[in-house]
């Protein structure tokens, strides 16, 4: 996947979501952290679209800090936090989303719907 085909927001998010992982001491970026700085992004389109899709906001944050969580850390962290194959694996679907539809570019909306898909938000 190439990433210079993200929307720039997209790309802040991955961003926000590695510095949550480098903070967290976690060995890999997952999925949950991009998922977490998605809905944390503001601005964004996430909050929005899950909010008027009748999502239980404080739910969802609650659930993905509770994976965040769980997510084992790193004891002598070197800052190097590679994506996990989850991640990556979420990436690619996001890419063949934005394909199908037609997009040149791969959004934010695009990963929530094949994270949707994939069954990680319910």
């Amino acid at each position: 996947m190439r990433f210079d085909r993200l929307t720039n927001q997209l790309q802040t998010a991955l961003s926000d979501a590695q510095s949550l992982a480098v903070g967290s001491d976690h060995s890999q970026l997952e999925a949950v952290h991009l998922l977490s700085a998605m809905l944390q992004q503001q601005g964004g389109a996430v909050r929005p679209l899950l909010s008027q899709s009748g999502f239980d906001m404080s739910g969802l944050a609650s659930e993905l800090e509770s994976k965040l969580d769980s997510l084992a850390e790193i004891k002598q962290p070197t800052g190097d936090v590679p994506l996990s194959a989850e991640l990556t694996r979420l990436l690619n679907l996001a890419d063949k989303t934005a394909q199908q539809q037609g997009d040149q570019f791969i959004a934010s909306e695009s990963v929530l719907l094949a994270a949707w898909q994939d069954g990680k938000i319910a």
